[in-house]
């Protein structure tokens, strides 16, 4: 443990450190997000390079701690390692999509079209992608055409989905950072070093970048970071759903991995999936921007950008124990009452903004009414 604990300080330390001087030269050179659009949430000019020093900061630590790591663990990273070149490959064409998009723009159509290629990278090229349903409903094994095809549409999903998160002080950082803990320990647990080694890098750096993108947020991760962190953790849940069974302990064996990793991905995933039927319903592109989020909701709900992501933070770790809860059931059954949970839940604060608004109307009205007597 003690070398994925000496990862996890290294890029903390990188990203702590470095994070003040990137704010300051993006200032400086004006790199900055500009307030007033109608689905943005701040009021003043902040930085959108974040994802340069979380980048920066998790790479750092992996690369220059990989000898120590197969000096510790001799003999039992060659498999892992041998994912590292597309990987790299497939995050620099991420982080320079993020990168552009965050100083001059770019369409959706491109952006789409390099999550497709990166995709088609990882799953073609690495061989990540996702095997089988284990049991959730009732289906195991699939061929290789779906299997290729359902994973290349996830890495596009689960990468689009903390992008679209990105809209509130610490909210994709925290929900970030709970993920590449939370695989961190569960791939250590497992006797997978390699793996775990990266969530632990990737949790040093959010953890860190997070002291300066809490609310009130000096710097913003933007695509560079959003896309960056989306690809590491989606990578990481498919590893983990297709993981030996036989190398994992017997007090991890009865909890449903897909579940598992669905858990920790539970607020992007629900918020995108209700973001694209309404965008869909309006006849709107599902790229388009708008003030739908779950997160916007809270806001306007007067909960303030702090306590609207510990909440949602609080709801993931609430998915995730329901994940713990409903182990040894039924794969279906399991995915059902976890999803419905889920679902459920993440609908409280569209109903209380509802209920608001509507309270709020009465009001108006009564006043006119009074008024015109």
């Amino acid at each position: 443990m003690g070398i994925e604990i000496l990862i996890f300080l290294v890029s903390f330390f990188v990203v702590f450190v470095c994070t003040p001087s990137l704010i300051k030269v993006s200032h400086m050179k004006n790199l900055t997000d500009e307030p007033g659009d109608l689905r943005k949430v701040h009021s003043k000019h902040i930085p959108t390079l974040g994802g340069v020093i979380i980048f920066a900061g998790t790479l750092f630590s992996i690369t220059l701690l990989i000898p120590t790591l197969v000096a510790t663990y001799p003999g039992s990273l060659h498999v892992a390692l041998s994912d590292v070149n597309y990987l790299i490959a497939a995050l620099l064409i991420l982080f320079f999509i993020g990168i552009k998009d965050d100083i001059v723009g770019t369409a959706p159509i491109y952006k789409l079209l390099g999550h497709i290629l990166v995709g088609m990278i990882l799953v073609l090229m690495a061989d990540i992608r996702i095997t089988g349903f284990h049991g959730l409903f009732g289906i195991h094994e699939i061929p290789y055409w779906a299997s290729a095809f359902l994973s290349v549409f996830t890495f596009v999903v689960v990468v689009n989905a903390f992008n679209f998160i990105d809209g509130l002080d610490g909210l994709a950082t925290g929900i970030g950072l709970i993920g590449s803990i939370s695989f961190g320990v569960w791939f250590m647990l497992s006797g997978a070093p390699a793996l775990s080694a990266l969530g632990f890098a990737l949790g040093g750096s959010l953890f860190a970048f997070l002291i300066y993108n809490f609310s009130p947020a000096k710097i913003f991760m933007g695509d560079s970071g959003s896309l960056f962190v989306g690809l590491i953790l989606c990578t990481l849940g498919i590893k983990l759903i297709e993981y030996d069974s036989s190398l994992i302990p017997n007090y991890l064996v009865t909890i449903s991995r897909p579940l598992f990793v669905m858990g920790l991905f539970a607020y992007p995933l629900m918020d995108m999936l209700r973001i694209v039927i309404i965008r869909t319903m309006k006849g709107v592109s599902p790229l388009s921007a708008d003030r739908n989020h779950i997160h916007h909701a809270l806001i306007d709900i007067n909960l303030g950008h702090g306590k609207s992501s510990a909440l949602l933070y609080a709801y993931t770790l609430a998915v995730v124990g329901m994940v713990f809860l409903v182990s040894g059931l039924n794969p279906t059954v399991s995915f059902l009452l976890v999803g419905g949970f889920a679902i459920c839940t993440l609908q409280i604060p569209v109903f209380l903004k509802y209920r608001q608004r509507r309270s709020k109307a009465g009001i108006m009205k009564n006043m006119e009414h009074h008024h015109a007597m």
